[in-house]
């Protein structure tokens, strides 16, 4: 089985910036197809700016920060995540996190996969890694409230599944690849 396509890629024939936020760039790509279709998108700027989302184990527990989403406007149960800065590797960045978020380090990390959020619009990478064995370290961090940290069992991970308030795409592949994960072993 042939996963990925030897398909010529559609020439990129101009680039241009449709918008600017504080935040985002939104820019216009045009570009022309093998078969001599034009066809004009927009997406996000790539950033080359990766992030990481931590699921920290402690014990039989997963632990879940609850934290507001302006996007859906109201609080969200899911998991430590943020950008990496220059220079750090998912681990260290995941260490930061956690240590920002929950007032904790971890010793030890699993990288479970890397996934990208939303490939038509962004090219952002998000690294999805277990933490476990935990130390008491906390960092400044830049949640404009503290977050409530939320122990869930993980033998329980078909109800997180189904919770509203666990919607976010990026925590269902997470959960997902945990629980495959811990299946394995």
């Amino acid at each position: 089985m042939k996963l990925f396509s030897e398909k010529k890629l559609p020439e990129i024939l101009h680039i241009s910036t449709a918008c600017q936020s504080r935040l985002f760039t939104i820019q216009t790509v045009e570009l022309k197809f093998s078969n001599g279709i034009h066809r004009t998108y927009e997406r996000f700027k790539p950033s080359g700016r990766a992030a990481v989302m931590v699921l920290p184990i402690d014990g039989d527990d997963l632990l879940m920060v609850r934290e507001y989403a302006v996007g859906t406007e109201h609080y969200e149960l899911g998991f430590c995540k943020g950008g990496m800065e220059q220079g750090e590797t998912p681990e260290q960045s995941a260490n930061r996190e956690l240590q920002e978020e929950l007032g904790l380090g971890a010793k030890q990390f699993i990288h479970l996969r890397t996934v990208y959020s939303n490939p038509t619009f962004m090219k952002n990478t998000m690294h999805i890694l277990i933490a476990q064995d935990f130390y008491s370290s906390k960092l400044d961090g830049d949640e404009p409230e503290p977050l409530e940290i939320v122990r869930f069992p993980l033998n329980k991970l078909d109800e997180l599944i189904n919770k509203h308030e666990f919607g976010e795409s990026r925590n269902l592949v997470a959960i997902y690849s945990l629980r495959d994960y811990l299946n394995k072993l």
